[in-house]
């Protein structure tokens, strides 16, 4: 079974980048330089910020739906980043972490959840998608809890 992992789209966050920090903060969002390796993960991407580059660290509503699971978190973004959007590939910066797997139905209700080091990521989407009722699954960090990804069939 192919699946899609997708970044969030660039567009919605271009903004962010001009305001003042006051601005920012106003936002539940402000501005960070990466000072350590792989630890500032763009949601836009799917690419590890490098020590020194900016990031804008905001508030994110990942999961809209209108259901109990309806939910926000953390999220690092940097600008200039393209949408990370492929079929059948993983991304490194997600093979390098553990992740919490998360499978929603249609009206958002959570069916399924499990944690997998990012090297064993396609056994469990191929589990997760194996159940007819699942309609996409997000990846969380499984340390810090942020939102990191979506999962589609393809």
């Amino acid at each position: 079974m192919h699946f899609r992992i997708s970044g969030l789209p660039a567009e919605p966050f271009a903004g962010l980048f001009s305001m003042s920090d006051q601005d920012l903060l106003e936002r539940r969002a402000m501005r960070v330089v990466a000072d350590s390796p792989h630890s500032y993960p763009c949601r836009i991407s799917l690419t590890d910020a490098e020590e020194g580059q900016t990031l804008i660290l905001l508030n994110y509503e990942h999961q809209p739906a209108n259901s109990p699971y309806r939910a926000t978190h953390a999220i690092y973004i940097r600008e200039g980043e393209e949408q990370y959007d492929r079929v059948d590939e993983v991304p490194d910066q997600l093979r390098r972490r553990l992740l919490s797997l998360r499978g929603f139905d249609s009206r958002g209700m959570i069916r399924d959840a499990d944690v997998v080091p990012g090297t064993a990521m396609e056994t469990m989407i191929q589990r997760m998608f194996g159940n007819a009722d699942i309609a996409y699954v997000h990846v969380h960090s499984a340390k810090y809890g942020c939102y990191v990804a979506r999962i589609d069939r393809a």
